[in-house]
């Protein structure tokens, strides 16, 4: 607390700068050629699982590996009711609160049985998970067509306006990723979000004061599972594919190094932490054999010198524009 209170202010023409170059980036991406935008389409896909995954590991302080089985779960969600597997044809904005209900429930249900487990114990269940869900998507033929996968999937598109080109995708992730931040920052700053803190920092001594424990916890795979299933259904509408290779271990894992990069329970510091993680590997693809060395070196340059992160828990979106508009 001492060292976040002594913690100089953001200079003006520091947040001058990060928030001008952010509204350079929304306005020049739809101008760019298809491989650009696909990578910021990327990278806003990331940002929006980080938000998810963040909301259990960064408010509640819960470990989960297994984030990518909800990210999967949207995705085949899309991939069921939006093809020609079982030749359904549902429209986008019927599949999105679909998937997101699915997301939930699945996200309760592996809330259920880990309500005791902490740390190492919660992070190799969940890890399990992540895998049960991806084996299963792999050798249900009948449903998800195996390891081939479901192509061909409809083109998306929202009251008859397309969502299917790299652009417009990139329009519908901006919605997606501000509402949602915005979103789960008022959660973070409501009564579920102060007793997620208490849980994080001591749970005996939550449970102490009164706070229901058990539902708190509940309520935040839910919430973060459902953000992960609506991030896998716009990446199955991108794609127009979805197999299970899309959903691994390495994928869980990319998550949560992102917001440990970035910064734990900060959504800027998400922001940060896909950026670095997503966007600097494809500028360094010219050194494809060098490439992931130097992203290695880099993150234990990073942990080192800013173990807390690149930004500060404390320093949200309240701080940056207070920043921009103070006297």
């Amino acid at each position: 607390m001492a060292a976040s209170a002594t913690r100089p202010p953001l200079p003006r023409w520091a947040a001058f700068l990060i928030i001008a170059a952010a509204v350079v980036l929304l306005v020049a991406t739809p101008f760019l050629p298809n491989y650009y935008i696909r990578v910021v389409n990327g990278l806003l896909i990331y940002i929006l699982l980080g938000i998810g995954l963040n909301i259990v590991i960064g408010y509640a302080g819960l470990l989960d590996l297994g984030f990518v089985a909800f990210y999967a779960v949207g995705a085949y969600t899309y991939g069921l009711l939006a093809s020609g597997q079982f030749d359904i044809h549902l429209p986008l904005l019927l599949i999105l609160p679909i998937a997101a209900f699915m997301g939930a429930i699945v996200g309760i249900l592996l809330g259920l049985p880990v309500l005791r487990l902490r740390g190492d114990y919660l992070a190799i269940v969940t890890l399990g998970f992540g895998e049960i869900i991806r084996i299963v998507m792999n050798n249900m033929d009948w449903l998800t067509n195996g390891p081939q996968g479901i192509a061909r999937l409809d083109r998306a598109d929202i009251l008859g306006i397309p969502v299917a080109k790299p652009s417009e995708i990139f329009f519908l992730l901006v919605f997606t990723v501000v509402l949602t931040a915005i979103i789960v920052w008022r959660m973070e700053k409501s009564i579920l979000g102060k007793a997620w803190a208490a849980i994080r920092e001591d749970q005996d001594a939550a449970r102490g004061v009164g706070i229901n424990t058990t539902n708190a916890k509940l309520a935040a795979f839910a919430t973060s599972a459902t953000i992960g299933s609506i991030a896998g259904v716009i990446f199955a509408a991108s794609q127009r594919f979805v197999s299970p290779e899309s959903f691994t271990l390495q994928e869980s894992v990319l998550i949560v190094l992102l917001i440990v990069v970035g910064g734990i329970g900060n959504i800027l510091g998400i922001v940060a932490g896909a950026t670095i993680l997503i966007i600097l590997p494809e500028v360094l693809r010219e050194f494809a054999e060098w490439r992931i060395l130097f992203l290695g070196l880099l993150m234990v340059v990073l942990i080192i010198i800013r173990p807390g992160g690149l930004v500060p828990r404390g320093f949200g979106p309240e701080k940056l524009f207070g920043a921009l508009f103070r006297r």
